[in-house]
């Protein structure tokens, strides 16, 4: 069945208003506000496999589109439980957040969640613009889109690895991990997320609305540098690993990969 793209607006914003209540639920009754991590990603996919189904586009990138967000969908949110939630105490930045809003707490996370709520609808519309793409054969652009994906999402996964693997060596704690893509960036699990966008970009090459898609890797790369990604993540490394993370700081890019600089330390 066909929905047109209002429709499909509606019934996302409703399912994702909807899915971030029940799990503003589930944080009260754990003490755990992370969970709305997971729900963001979740929410992600469930609105792309959503709009895949019910558009008019070309049926084969169709179901392309609903494999890669899935997958995409299910590995970051699977993630993020494991490794963020469940058995995990509340990471510092929602702490600090109820510690802010003081007894109007429980308000104020409801409405963040529904903030949240809005950025899932957001991150969704990549998807929706590729649903509707109008040209009804594969394009170059289409392959572009699944390399670029799979670099994005295959290095994510492999730079979360190289972390996991280094955090659980003995001589780990108060050290910084410079293995594999972490000696070429601080945040390369960052860096190939947000290029990881840039695949819809390409997949959406061709239709006349191929630029909205750009809106969600410009405000990703926004929210990374600027406000829930590196800032927070860098003021815990210093205060938990000091003079170390420092030198890191000093010969370590940022963000994209690139060599470091001399003097770096060796691990």
């Amino acid at each position: 069945m066909a929905f047109t793209i209002a429709m499909q607006l509606v019934v996302g914003l409703l399912a994702a208003c909807t899915l971030m209540v029940v799990l503003w639920f589930v944080q009260r009754r754990t003490g755990n506000a992370g969970i709305v991590d997971a729900g963001w990603a979740a929410g992600i996919g469930l609105l792309s496999v959503f709009y895949a189904a019910t558009s008019t586009g070309y049926l084969p990138r169709r179901f392309l589109l609903a494999v890669l967000v899935g997958v995409w969908s299910l590995r970051l949110a699977a993630y993020l439980l494991r490794d963020r939630v469940i058995g995990r105490p509340e990471e510092g930045r929602y702490r600090t957040l109820r510690e802010k809003w003081g007894a109007a707490a429980g308000r104020q996370m409801f409405l963040f969640y529904q903030y949240q709520a809005l950025a899932v609808l957001f991150f969704s519309v990549p998807a929706l613009v590729v649903a509707h793409h109008p040209v009804g054969h594969w394009t170059p652009w289409d392959l572009v889109g699944v390399l670029i994906w799979l670099i994005g999402v295959g290095n994510t996964v492999l730079a979360d690895r190289q972390l996991a693997r280094f955090k659980q060596r003995q001589d780990s704690r108060g050290k910084t991990c410079r293995e594999g893509w972490w000696r070429y960036s601080r945040h390369p699990n960052y860096f190939f997320e947000w290029l990881h966008w840039w695949s819809y970009v390409a997949l959406a090459a061709g239709s006349a609305c191929w630029w909205v898609t750009l809106a969600a890797p410009l405000a990703m790369l926004y929210f990374l540098l600027k406000v829930t990604g590196i800032p927070p993540t860098e003021a815990q490394a210093l205060a938990s690993r000091g003079e170390d993370y420092r030198e890191y700081q000093r010969t370590t890019s940022v963000f994209v990969p690139w060599f470091p600089k001399a003097g770096g330390k060796e691990r």
